[in-house]
């Protein structure tokens, strides 16, 4: 981010300040369209929007999202039934199923796609249900919404601890593969009829099906690097809130077969209908390379 509105601490704090905070798009989104009306196009287009080479803060909340008036990430997406439904000892209904895997989706695709550091509002690493509102005249100077329920993700029979470990997850495998320090990401995929997103960055490839419906087996994937894969994050693993239905004990084999402007491809690679993000998998032909899908 770069200050603009302070005359001469650019001076004294040169090369600090080197990032831009991206515009957010994501609540806009939210609040105009049902998610099977998303366009996974222009959800490529508004995480990729930037100048080469300029280096920038993605978030997919920050704190304007979360003040009174708004609806934070985990609202917009599940709403009143986050006061009745987030219990792990009970079934997910179809709000609370949807709306937690889409959150783990967006996070992920925003820190892999969007930018060169990534924002996170405190509350959003495990989908805090509720505004921010400081006191003011209008609230009879209530400070009753002036927190952060940090002990929801105490609570282990709450949901709130799996989106937690999710986020926790995907800090630490950024942390090992490192694509926040890459190149932009090359995108591969970004099909509308499928509701399929893949990219490439950091020797790691991302493969996100954001369709509500419809579930793929054997689906091609275009990749750079040629060898064995292993899935190494996946957000439909049951400790995140998924349903645990892909075998990490798979491994994907490429071929020399070009597929979307990459000279190899492999199949196999089954992606489901309720909201699944792949994450890393390891290409095991050289030492510390990597690949998500």
């Amino acid at each position: 981010m770069r200050p603009v509105a302070i005359p001469g601490l650019e001076k004294h704090l040169q090369g600090v300040f080197d990032r831009r905070k991206e515009c957010d798009a994501r609540s806009y989104i939210l609040k105009e369209y049902k998610d099977e009306d998303w366009d996974v196009g222009n959800i490529v287009f508004t995480l990729t929007n930037r100048r080469y080479g300029e280096k920038c803060i993605a978030y997919s909340e920050s704190h304007d999202q979360a003040l009174v008036g708004d609806k934070s990430l985990a609202f917009w997406l599940m709403d009143k039934e986050m006061y009745t439904n987030m219990s792990a000892l009970i079934p997910m209904t179809a709000v609370i199923d949807r709306g937690i895997q889409l959150h783990k989706m967006i996070r992920l695709i925003t820190h892999g796609l969007g930018g060169e550091g990534y924002l996170n509002f405190m509350g959003n690493e495990f989908g805090h249900p509720e505004w921010l509102d400081f006191p003011r005249q209008g609230n009879n100077e209530s400070y009753h919404y002036a927190r952060r329920q940090f002990n929801l993700v105490d609570t282990d029979h709450l949901r709130y601890f799996q989106l937690y470990a999710f986020d926790r997850d995907m800090n630490r495998t950024e942390d090992k593969y490192g694509w926040l320090a890459a190149p932009p990401a090359f995108v591969s995929e970004k099909h509308e009829g499928d509701k399929v997103i893949v990219f490439e960055r950091s020797n790691v490839v991302f493969v996100f099906n954001f369709h509500p419906t419809t579930s793929f087996q054997d689906y091609r994937v275009g990749v750079e690097m040629p060898g064995k894969y292993c899935i190494k994050l996946d957000s439909d693993m049951t400790q995140y809130g998924g349903h645990g239905r892909l075998d990490h004990s798979t491994e994907f084999f490429t071929e020399p077969l070009p597929h979307n402007g990459r000279p190899h491809s492999m199949r196999g690679c089954g992606f489901w209908s309720v909201l699944t993000g792949l994450g890393i998998l390891e290409c095991s032909n050289r030492a510390g390379d990597s690949g998500v899908f």
